[in-house]
């Protein structure tokens, strides 16, 4: 038990993770650790034939879940679409994951913000997002 994590104000409704369906949870652990960047935070097997993982991305209070052995989710690997990540510079960040073997779509400035799109392994999609007023 983690006993530094803060508390959870009155009221609040944290979304702290959010269940990603893969269909090989080696091919996308190392996706998103070597690729994206991500922090592999957990990796154990509870159970015989349970197994799970857990990868936050840099600078997020909000981590992916990588499950086999459970069941429960209902989705197809693949199926899970436009997770944001929210960045301060678009096109330094999507230059550093094409660095590291991400295929990335062009950033498209659609109204003053500014999106460019990836997929993982399995075709689970992502945008990356820039709001200038933010940065």
């Amino acid at each position: 038990m983690d006993t530094t994590a803060q508390p959870v104000p009155p009221g609040a409704m944290m979304l702290e993770l959010v269940m990603l369906p893969v269909s090989d949870i080696d091919r996308s652990t190392a996706f998103y650790r070597d690729r994206a960047g991500f922090t592999l935070d957990v990796d154990v097997r509870p159970a015989p034939g349970v197994r799970v993982v857990q990868l936050t991305p840099p600078g997020s209070h909000c981590s992916i879940n990588l499950t086999e052995g459970m069941g429960g989710t209902g989705m197809e690997p693949g199926s899970l679409r436009g997770l944001h990540l929210v960045v301060a510079d678009i096109e330094a960040t999507r230059a550093g994951l094409i660095e590291r073997g991400v295929e990335m779509g062009p950033v498209e400035n659609m109204g003053g913000v500014l999106y460019a799109w990836f997929a993982d392994p399995d075709g689970n999609t992502w945008t990356l997002q820039h709001m200038p007023w933010r940065s």
